[in-house]
C-alpha cells in the first residue's frame, strides 16, 4: 500500500496562501474578496493609465479646479465658485465628445531622397486614407521633425479616399535629422483632452556636409606611388633588384636559369617591395581646435572632399576622426574612430553625423593614434580649425614616420588662404571651400 505524505498533497497556489488548509464558507469568501479586489485593481490602473493617455497638464489643472471650486462654494455657500466648478466639468464633458469615434485610418510617410547636401530642399509627404467603408471625420496629423514639428490638418474622407500633404525638412545646417513617427491627434479646440495615435515608424534623412569637386591634376601632389621603389627587399613583387643563391621556402617560379646554369647551384630573383598610394584623412572633433562652429563646418566639408576625391581616383584612403574619452574615465583614452569609404554615400553618411566634443583627442593625440593604425600611409592630411599652434602642427606632423606627406589644412572661417612650411609639414590655411582647390594647386607648383 502507497502512502501519500502530507508535503506530496500541499497546494502552492495562490488560494493556499490566502487561506492556508481552512475550508468552508469563510474560506470562499475571503478568495472572492481577495479576487475581486484584484480584478478591480487590474481594471482601475487600465482606466488610469487611458485617462491619462487622453488627460493634458491643462485638463488635470481643470478638473482639480472644478473638485476644488465645488467644495468650497457648497461648504461655504460661495455661488460663484460652484457656478466656476460646474462649468470646468461641462467643458470637460464637451471636450470628451471630440475624442468619441474610431481612427480608422492608414498614414503613410516617405521621403523622395533620405540623402541631401546642406541647403538642398528636402520634402516629405504624409498619405492618410479611409480604409473604412463609411465617412470618417477630418483629424490632425503631426510629424515630428528634429527638434521641431509639422502639423497638418487632413479634411473628412469619404470611404476609401485619400489625402496627402507634402512638408519641407529644414536643411541649414549639417545633420542625421529623425523624421517620424507620424501621429493622428483627436483634441477639443482648447487643448484639455488629446488622443494620439501613432502610425508610421520613424525616418533619418542624412543632410550631407558640403562638397567640392577637386580635380585629379589638382590633387597631383598625392603622387600615385604605385610601382615606386623603396629599401624594403621581397621575394615577390614587380621592381627587380638583384639575383641571390636559392634558401628552402623561396618559389621555383623565381629561379633564374641562365644565371643557374652558369654558376652550378640555384640563384633566384630579389625584388624591391614597392607601395601603393595610401591616402589617410584625420579630421579632429575636439571642440578646443575650433574658434567657432563655422571653422568645424568648414572642416567637415574639407574631409569629405578629399575623401569624395581619393575614391574617385581608386586610391586606398583611411578617414578618421577624434573619439570622445568618457565622462567618468580615469585617463584620456586615445582612440579613433573610422569612417566607412566603401562609397561615397557611406562616407558623407558618417560626417553628417560628426560632432565637436570638449573631452575628443585634440589634433597631435589623433595624428599618433591614425599613424599607428594604418599602414603604408604616403599622404595624411590634418584637417582642424585656427585654434590650434605652429607646435601643435608640428608635434602632430612628428608622429608619422619619415616618407609620409603631412599636410595640414587649417579652416580660419573667412581668412585670406595662404600656404606656409613648418619644418617637413605643410600648412594650408582656408577661410572657404573653394579656397581648397586653389590651395591645392599651388602646393602641387611648389
Amino acid at each position: 500500500m502507497t502512502t501519500v505524505t502530507r508535503s506530496q498533497t500541499e497546494l502552492t497556489n495562490a488560494r493556499a496562501r490566502i487561506v492556508g488548509e481552512r475550508d468552508g464558507v469563510l474560506a470562499d469568501a475571503i478568495v472572492w474578496v481577495v479576487r475581486t479586489s484584484a480584478t478591480a485593481a487590474r481594471a482601475v490602473a487600465t482606466v488610469a493609465r487611458r485617462i491619462s493617455a487622453v488627460v493634458t497638464a491643462l485638463g488635470w489643472s481643470m478638473l482639480l479646479l472644478a473638485a476644488l471650486a465645488l467644495t468650497v462654494g457648497y461648504v461655504f455657500g460661495w455661488v460663484e465658485a460652484v457656478v466656476a466648478g460646474w462649468t470646468a466639468l461641462v467643458l470637460l464633458v464637451v471636450a470628451s465628445g471630440y475624442l468619441i469615434g474610431r481612427t480608422a485610418y492608414d498614414v503613410g510617410l516617405s521621403l523622395p531622397a533620405n540623402r541631401v547636401v546642406v541647403g538642398d530642399r528636402a520634402p516629405g509627404e504624409v498619405a492618410v486614407r479611409n480604409t473604412l467603408r463609411r465617412g470618417l471625420p477630418g483629424v490632425r496629423v503631426e510629424v515630428p521633425v528634429g527638434q521641431g514639428l509639422a502639423e497638418f490638418a487632413a479634411p473628412p474622407l469619404a470611404a476609401g479616399e485619400e489625402h496627402s500633404d507634402v512638408f519641407v525638412v529644414p536643411t541649414t545646417r549639417r545633420g542625421i535629422v529623425p523624421i517620424g513617427p507620424v501621429r493622428t491627434v483627436r483634441a477639443d479646440p482648447i487643448g484639455l483632452l488629446r488622443r494620439e495615435v501613432v502610425w508610421a515608424d520613424s525616418l533619418d534623412l542624412f543632410v550631407h556636409p558640403r562638397t567640392i569637386a577637386i580635380p585629379s591634376m589638382s590633387t597631383g601632389f598625392v603622387r600615385d606611388l604605385e610601382g615606386s621603389p623603396t629599401r624594403d627587399l621581397t621575394a615577390s613583387d614587380i621592381a627587380f633588384h638583384a639575383l641571390r643563391e636559392y634558401v628552402p621556402g623561396d618559389e621555383r617560379r623565381y629561379i633564374h636559369w641562365k644565371s643557374t646554369a652558369k654558376t652550378g647551384s640555384y640563384m633566384v630573383r630579389q625584388f624591391e617591395e614597392t607601395r601603393r598610394s595610401h591616402l589617410l584623412v584625420a579630421l579632429s572633433l575636439s571642440a578646443a581646435d575650433y574658434a567657432t562652429e563655422e571653422e568645424f563646418e568648414l572642416a567637415v566639408s574639407v574631409a569629405g572632399s578629399l575623401g569624395v576625391r581619393a575614391m574617385q581616383d581608386s586610391r586606398t584612403v583611411s578617414v578618421v576622426a577624434s573619439a570622445e574619452t568618457p565622462d567618468f574615465a580615469k585617463r584620456v583614452v586615445f582612440s579613433a574612430r573610422r569612417l566607412s569609404t566603401v562609397n561615397r554615400g557611406r562616407l558623407l553618411d558618417d560626417l553628417a553625423g560628426v560632432e565637436t566634443a570638449v573631452s575628443a583627442l585634440r589634433l597631435p593625440e589623433l595624428a599618433q593614434v591614425a599613424s599607428d593604425g594604418a599602414a603604408g600611409i604616403s599622404i595624411a592630411f590634418l584637417i582642424c580649425g585656427s585654434t590650434p599652434t605652429a607646435a601643435q602642427l608640428r608635434a602632430a606632423a612628428g608622429h608619422f614616420p619619415l616618407g609620409v606627406d603631412v599636410v595640414a589644412i587649417v579652416c580660419d572661417e573667412g581668412a585670406v588662404p595662404s600656404m606656409r612650411r613648418v619644418a617637413d609639414l605643410s600648412v594650408l590655411t582656408i577661410g572657404y571651400l573653394e579656397d581648397l582647390q586653389r590651395s591645392l594647386a599651388k602646393r602641387l607648383a611648389l
